[in-house]
């Protein structure tokens, strides 16, 4: 029998959660409405009456002080009830815990009870019925997971409310196998099939399938096997998501010819991952192990899930970024939700597993204030916006994981695709159960197992979806959704099998699901036999070929030896996590899947791995024209300081900040906001892993996508010395440092739909020159990293390309926290220097959108003069000379120097004749050039003759003091350019993102 038990907020208590709700329907939505109050709904099945009764008698579903609770409707004084609950088979973690709570609370077994919630919401307003749907499918409901219902006030009352209603699932699946005739397909045929199917296969890919299942050992092997001759739905999308853009990174292995219009020069690169990004880590590791101060510190680079680096002598620390763009596009909750959670799995799969230290994010987003008709399918930048950073927040919160640095940028051409940057980064042990913790190898006779959610139809195709562009036709399955709550049981659960030594090798479940993690893990050990009917499902009806690629997420896939595989399901139970043995590793050669005695696949491990035939592009670098406008001169510089704080690209983003926790774990040192009242912005994230020592680990970043118009050499040089600068300036080593390379581009490849694919393809080739430059310049090895080449939308008649964005991230060792610094201004009277040159590079500049001018002259990277300068800073900190140190980047000097009065709620007086500078330029150009590799610091006056010793030869200069007076002032030539109070400039940086 059912029961319906209601809980709800007492007549006195404001709903504030049904208060957010309204707002996010005028926010998101553009709706108005009244009000709205939520009702909590728990369906209970498998208790008696008088168990119920006893249960609420004794408050276990309910606070007695704010709720009132019932088995009767407690909606009134309403217009509309919409009740939005989970589909079938969905996880339900708040059913989950109040079953547990009941069973605490009454004593009982909980084997044969269920418990399924749902939320009730009373809307009030002058609303159509349309209109409620409306809400319900685009804000309140994800149809991937829940359903939803409504009804009138009217209809409410004649029908007495909703029915209780169970979401028990089975969990069988369909044993159908479809076989796919490529053999008797035309090329056009093949196409529309690829596309219909969201494979993202080209046709010299399809030629290579056809051609594979045409050898006459291919063919003789299948006949012996009784499976057709031509391959099978599930041969084909595995083939598909394991030659997918996503997977294979095909454009970055590509062959590619490449003119340069600006030397006349045509060059040939066989891909661009090994020629600038593997070969500049491998010059660097080398480099460093014959003379490096550290020696070759990187332990797992590119093989992994997650790059490995040695932190001590205790710890190993690892790092990966990842992009969920285009989930995130069609879903920004779940898409993001699934980015973090997912991006979580990477550190807990590389090598024997790693625990989770923190979480690092960047969005970029087209102004959430963005007006005009959108095109087809596309949601409103604030909407998107909203829903990043919610389902960001929810997955770290709710895994337990701090969030210790990031960014935002906008740009209008992040409409089409947003990016949604989420990195993790974890810490091993140096061995593990008496092996090296980095290392791992899925062997000979070991059994498969998956722990963790069940698998359903969320994220079919997200590999392939990714692939290719956003278009009106995307599917809504290539979304995941995450459930951090089950993830966290499964991490802790796995922390413990990894401490005893319960597997050889564990990976995640992410794109392509089962298919990728079995497949990848059976390169080591030679193939695989796999029964899919074994599998675990969240609901009836998947077909094979849909088990295998889905990505639903919370999964891990292990190879646990035979003689432990007792040990680790007990110890599975004992944690309340779900794992399944569903085959085992050998070394056949062969990637066999069945389902109960049917074969679904049986690929050869070699084609599947190493079959994906080779791109050939070409790639043509012409400078653009840039129209060479003049830097205007401005009456007001105070009001233009005032107008630059609150651009979206330098406004405080205190407001999604305060809304990530970076305190939990306890380990943080260096936090999001800092100074006098926390709202200052940080250069960089400092955390210390191990509680035991005062060592300390750097996270920092750069992203610079503004300057691609200009070049893309430019902007990648710009985003490496930004990430290391930020780095250097919390107090990092310069020494000790390693990157990670995210490349998100617009498609680069030349087509009817990609008329510029050649420039677009010479912009990526410039971006690695310089990532290679740069790299092996400061000596920092790329030890992960990712590309998504797919960033445009096309619908309604619409192309919307992202610029070419690359964030590089870097991770550093600060030998002791205790030496870190921030960027607040701290004690009135030290003394404020600027160091580095300041040259009129004015294009890209925020200055120059502000003010409608155009420039060609992008920030360039003076290599030695930087790498001189950061060993210095590094220096002048371990000493404790610099006592506040700020990068200037966007905004230039005017805004660097206006963040540092904010941070420390003082003021102070800078003389802007003694700015060193390189080339004429005027007061704006002075104020906002955002050149790059330079610093604003402060030194106590006692260490003046020190600091200036240890920077002798170098480009630097004081140009001023902290005051004790609340207001900055500039001056120049004796006059007068900038006063303004430090609360002026705080209100005006918080303004702008102020929800």
């Amino acid at each position: 029998m059912l029961f319906r038990v209601e809980v709800g907020l007492k007549a006195h208590v404001r709903d504030v959660l049904g208060e957010r709700v309204v707002r996010k329907i005028e926010n998101e939505l553009h709706l108005a409405v009244d009000g709205i109050r939520i009702i909590n709904v728990y369906t209970l099945e498998g208790l008696t009456r008088e168990q119920v009764d006893l249960a609420l008698e004794r408050a276990a579903l309910h606070d007695p002080v704010l709720h009132e609770v019932s088995l009767a409707p407690l909606a009134r004084d309403f217009d509309w009830a919409l009740e939005v609950g989970f589909r079938p088979g969905v996880t339900d973690n708040a059913g989950r815990t109040a079953r547990e709570t009941l069973g605490v609370v009454l004593g009982i077994p909980t084997g044969g009870v269920r418990v399924y919630t749902s939320n009730q919401y009373l809307i009030s307003g002058a609303l159509d019925e349309a209109t409620v749907e409306h809400v319900a499918k685009d804000l309140l409901a994800n149809e991937l997971i829940q359903r939803f219902e409504y009804k009138s006030a009217a209809e409410w009352k004649a029908q007495s409310g909703f029915e209780a209603k169970a979401a028990e699932v089975t969990g069988r699946a369909s044993d159908e196998v479809a076989v796919i005739n490529l053999s008797a397909m035309s090329d056009a045929e093949m196409m529309d099939f690829s596309r219909a199917n969201t494979l993202a296969l080209s046709l010299k890919e399809l030629h290579t399938i056809r051609d594979y299942y045409a050898r006459p050992e291919v063919k003789e092997e299948r006949a012996a096997l009784g499976l057709p001759a031509d391959p099978t739905d599930a041969e084909v999308e595995v083939l598909a998501q394991t030659w997918s853009e996503h997977c294979k990174h095909k454009i970055f292995s590509s062959q590619i010819t490449y003119a340069n219009k600006d030397t006349g020069k045509i060059s040939s690169v066989d891909s661009l991952y090994k020629t600038y990004i593997q070969n500049s880590t491998k010059a660097i590791r080398q480099r460093n192990a014959e003379s490096g101060k550290y020696g070759d510190y990187c332990l797992s680079v590119f093989k992994d899930n997650a790059g490995v680096i040695d932190f001590s002598e205790d710890l190993n620390v690892c790092v990966k970024m990842e992009t969920h763009n285009s989930p995130s596009a069609l879903d920004p909750y779940g898409g993001a939700l699934t980015g973090i959670v997912g991006v979580n799995r990477d550190p807990m799969g590389t090598g024997m597993g790693a625990n989770l230290l923190c979480n690092t994010d960047v969005f970029c987003f087209a102004s959430p204030y963005h007006e005009g008709e959108l095109p087809p399918r596309l949601l409103h930048p604030r909407r998107v916006f909203e829903g990043v950073r919610e389902g960001v927040e929810h997955g770290g919160n709710k895994s337990g994981i701090p969030t210790v640095n990031g960014s935002i940028v906008f740009d209008e051409r992040y409409l089409g695709k947003p990016l949604v940057y989420c990195g993790t980064i974890g810490s091993m042990p140096k061995t593990v159960a008496g092996r090296p913790s980095h290392e791992k190898k899925a062997r000979d006779g070991d059994i498969i197992v998956m722990s963790g959610g069940r698998i359903g139809k969320d994220g079919i195709h997200g590999a392939t979806f990714s692939s290719e562009e956003l278009h009106e036709g995307s599917p809504a399955t290539a979304v995941q959704i995450g459930d951090p709550i089950t993830q966290r049981k499964m991490y802790d659960f796995l922390m413990r099998a990894r401490d005893r030594g319960l597997y050889n090798a564990i990976t995640d479940n992410g794109a392509g699901g089962l298919s990728s993690s079995v497949g990848e893990m059976a390169e080591d050990s030679g193939g695989f036999d796999m029964d899919l009917a074994k599998a675990p499902l969240k609901y009836d009806g998947l077909r094979p070929w849909e088990i295998l690629i889905s990505e639903a997420q919370e999964r891990m896939t292990m190879a646990v030896p035979a003689d432990k595989l007792d040990e680790f399901m007990a110890l599975s139970r004992e944690m309340d996590v779900e794992s399944t043995a569903l085959g085992t590793f050998n070394s056949k050669g062969r990637y066999l899947v069945r389902y109960n005695d049917k074969i679904v696949t049986c690929l050869d491990m070699e084609f599947l791995h190493g079959g994906v035939p080779q791109m050939e592009l070409e790639a043509v670098w012409e400078r653009p024209v840039i129209e060479q406008g003049g830097t205007p001169d401005v009456a007001d510089h105070g009001a233009l300081l005032h107008d630059m704080l609150g651009r979206l690209n330098i406004c405080s983003k205190e407001y999604v900040v305060r809304q990530y926790d970076h305190e939990v774990q306890g380990r943080s040192v260096v936090k999001p906001m800092v100074g006098k009242k926390s709202d200052g912005p940080s250069n960089a994230g400092v955390l210390r892993p191990d509680l035991a020592s005062e060592r300390g680990l750097v996270v920092s970043h750069g992203i610079c996508p503004k300057y691609s118009d200009i070049d893309t050499y430019w902007m990648m040089a710009n985003a490496i010395d930004e990430g290391i600068r930020n780095a250097v300036a919390v107090g990092a080593d310069p020494d000790y440092m390693a990157g990670v390379d995210n490349f998100c581009w617009c498609d680069p490849v030349q087509s009817e739909s990609t008329p510029d694919g050649r420039y677009k393809l010479a912009q990526l080739v410039r971006a690695n020159e310089a990532l290679s430059h740069y790299c092996l310049g400061f000596g920092v090895p790329c030890v992960s990293g990712k590309d998504s080449m797919k960033n445009d939308y096309k619908g309604g008649g619409h192309k919307i390309s992202i610029p070419p964005t690359v964030l590089f991230s870097v991770i550093g060792v600060v030998p002791d926290v205790n030496k870190c610094t921030t960027s607040d201004f701290k004690r009135p009277g030290e003394l404020v220097y600027v160091l580095g040159l300041t040259r009129p590079e004015l294009g890209g500049s925020e200055v120059s959108s502000q003010l409608g001018f155009s420039s060609a002259e992008v920030p360039q990277v003076d290599l030695l003069s930087a790498k001189a300068r950061y060993a210095s800073v590094f220096a002048a900190l371990q000493r404790g000379l610099i006592t506040a140190c700020h990068d200037l980047s966007d905004g230039g000097l005017a805004c660097a120097a206006a963040e540092m009065c904010i941070g420390g709620r003082l003021g102070a007086a800078i003389d802007l004749d003694r700015v060193p500078t390189c080339g004429g330029m005027n007061l704006t150009g002075l104020l906002y050039s955002e050149s790059a590799s330079r610093f604003l610091v402060t030194v106590p006056q006692a260490q003046k003759g020190e600091f200036e010793a240890l920077f002798a030869g170098q480009k630097f200069a004081g140009i001023g003091q902290v005051v004790a007076e609340e207001e900055l002032t500039m001056t120049r030539a004796g006059k007068t350019v900038v006063q303004a109070g430090v609360e002026g400039l705080a209100k005006a940086f918080k303004a702008t993102l102020d929800w």
